[in-house]
């Protein structure tokens, strides 16, 4: 008797829901009715603007050399790049293997990640900066937005503390940053790349890919 009970309850719960359902989509589609072609003219415009708009600043960000990883050669150099990106993500780098393990995982999102200035810089050929910024542990990702030094990734601490962090790893933690663009799932996972740096049999020392 008690089970008979619940299940008119869930049924009647069911119903419920299948009805608001009902009407939601009724309402979607009575608005799909009443749009013109005046307004389906109107929305295509608004569309191809955006799409122009969108064309045009990644042919910025192409032109300040976004989309790669790239080597920033003197201290003045980094101060241009913040200057002109909105975005940038710098790695203060030495000669050793973590400093390798962190190109290449910056080389990967930097091809990811258009919108972001991905760059590179030798922190005992630039004392100065090293110094300003307080630069002690190496390597250390530096996170600028709107040319002022935001955040930083300091070791592999906040990577699980060893060298086989996955790429994804990193993009999550630049993303808390809000030093690029991230919708909740990484935008690696789709394209399948391997995304723990020794899983690949192909480190180098080279500044990108």
């Amino acid at each position: 008797m008690e089970n008979q009970a619940v299940q008119e309850i869930l049924e009647k719960q069911l119903l419920t829901v299948a009805k608001a359902v009902e009407e939601k989509l009724d309402e979607e589609i009575a608005a799909l009715d009443r749009v013109d072609d005046d307004d389906l003219e109107a929305l295509r415009e608004r569309r191809l603007q955006q799409m122009k708009k969108m064309a045009e600043k990644r042919s910025r960000w192409i032109s300040l050399g976004h989309g790669e990883y790239t080597e920033i050669p003197s201290e003045k150099d980094f101060f241009s790049a913040v200057k002109a990106s909105d975005r940038v993500v710098c790695h203060f780098y030495r000669e050793n293997w973590p400093c390798k393990v962190v190109d290449k995982h910056l080389s990967i999102l930097a091809k990811q990640h258009m919108e972001t200035r991905f760059v590179k810089i030798n922190a005992e050929k630039s004392p100065f900066l090293a110094e300003k910024l307080k630069i002690v542990v190496l390597p250390t990702i530096a996170l600028v937005k709107n040319a002022k030094v935001d955040d930083y990734v300091v070791g592999f601490d906040e990577l699980g503390g060893k060298d086989d962090f996955s790429t994804e790893e990193l993009e999550e933690r630049l993303a808390k940053a809000q030093v690029i663009f991230f919708e909740g799932e990484s935008s690696l996972k789709s394209s399948g790349k391997t995304r723990s740096v020794r899983q690949s049999s192909n480190v180098d020392s080279s500044d990108s890919e």
